[in-house]
């Protein structure tokens, strides 16, 4: 696997090679971490792409810096607009422009690239992460969403082209930091280790009054919108467990989560031998990202660092399902498999949405989960026999990323229906 060539170690010319990247998402929270840590190595890594929906003109100030090969853009005109910038002599990177889905598939595959951060929220970076991984690229997966919607799928393609998916999230990144390649059959247990978010001690009387902005106050991380409000319900802990078991090649029973109020422990592993292997640090999202940029070897970064004496206690406490239930929801969307992860996770983007643009209240967002997830149980479980011929076969197996794509929409196309009676 030509992607493979910048991380060996079997001679001095390879190891000294530029790690070629490409960056899905580069003006979101995971690429412009990215890049910060490109800028502190630039011995060591060239941005080969760099791709942005909207953000144009900090991905403009982006491309002056880095001066990638391809940019992929949203639209033909934003594309044809930054050429035109470009050719009369800003900066004059020679840079070629493409747009849409198929740009962001020729990024993601392209020969010259050893590396792609996936780093493209929700369900929009399912096609360009496959597109890596078919192409046996090493893939940084900063995003849940292509692992929930067709994990197996992502799993199975990657052992047929080679490709390497390192976990970027802060909880499977220390899990895979922890495993160090034990096989699967030594592990007793992961524990994915969650913050509790803003609301961790508020009274449940209290929840009808949550607000946006409460919600987006989370008490450790500095993170994207969407996954703050994932935090806030502990949905993320739920699709964290989807994306957990293939990527670590355990049943969904083995996986646990606990309450780490400080962030200081990411997750840990137990092994069948009672051993337990944690990985700890201050909560930064760029050590993970660095770790999986660096791979194997581990980049010496310029931040802050954790000081064990100044740690007073370390908390550990179960989850309280009452206050968190989606995660409940989720644990059960994973144990039905098939195409409920990817309704699940397409209606929980339809119904963040709705709540970051205030069209719902924060209890709104399981309780429209929970009407769905009814819906979709209803669908699977309690149609007649004549009419079990009928059931979309994307609802039932995920064998393509049409039948991926298709679940998910099923999914928001429920929310829809659910939203309507709200408002």
């Amino acid at each position: 696997m030509k992607s493979t060539a910048s991380f060996s170690k079997s001679s001095e010319t390879q190891a000294s090679a530029l790690t070629k990247v490409s960056v899905l998402g580069a003006t979101g929270s995971i690429g412009l971490k990215t890049l910060e840590i490109v800028r502190q190595f630039p011995q060591k890594f060239q941005i080969e792409a760099l791709s942005c929906k909207s953000s144009i003109e900090q991905l403009r100030e982006q491309i002056i810096e880095f001066k990638p090969r391809i940019v992929c853009v949203d639209t033909s005109g934003q594309a044809s607009e930054l050429k035109e910038t470009f050719s009369i002599g800003q900066g004059s990177p020679e840079t070629e422009f493409v747009w849409g889905r198929e740009g962001l598939k020729q990024i993601s595959s392209d020969d010259e690239t050893d590396l792609v951060v996936a780093g493209i929220v929700g369900a929009a970076g399912l096609e360009p992460t496959y597109s890596a991984v078919e192409a046996g690229k090493i893939v940084a997966v900063a995003n849940k969403e292509p692992l929930v919607m067709a994990g197996e799928l992502f799993m199975q393609t990657a052992k047929k082209t080679g490709a390497k998916l390192l976990p970027t999230d802060s909880e499977h990144n220390a899990i895979f930091q922890s495993l160090h390649n034990e096989p699967s059959e030594r592990i007793a247990r992961l524990i994915l280790t969650a913050s509790g978010g803003p609301f961790r001690d508020l009274p449940l009387d209290k929840f009808e009054q949550i607000t946006l902005a409460e919600t987006l106050n989370h008490p450790n991380w500095e993170m994207g919108r969407k996954i703050t409000i994932d935090s806030a319900t502990m949905m993320n802990k739920g699709l964290e467990i989807i994306e957990a078991q293939w990527l670590f090649n355990v049943s969904v029973e083995k996986i646990d989560v606990l309450m780490q109020r400080e962030s200081i422990i990411h997750s840990m592993v137990e092994f069948i031998d009672g051993s337990f292997l944690a990985q700890m640090g201050l909560p930064d999202m760029r050590v993970p990202i660095a770790y999986c940029l660096g791979w194997p070897e581990r980049l010496p970064l310029k931040i802050p660092r954790l000081d064990p004496v100044a740690l007073n206690a370390l908390h550990f406490e179960a989850i309280d399902t009452q206050r968190f239930p989606c995660l409940s929801l989720s644990l059960k969307a994973a144990k039905q498999g098939g195409g409920s992860p990817a309704v699940l996770n397409g209606a929980n983007e339809e119904v963040v949405a709705a709540f970051l643009n205030e069209e719902i209240r924060f209890v709104d967002i399981f309780k429209t989960l929970a009407t769905v997830m009814g819906k979709l149980d209803e669908t699977l479980h309690y149609a007649e026999p004549e009419c079990l011929d009928e059931i979309p076969n994307f609802l039932l197996n995920i064998k393509s990323l049409e039948d991926a794509i298709q679940a998910d929409q099923w999914g928001r196309k429920q929310v829809g229906k659910v939203l309507e009676l709200i408002n």
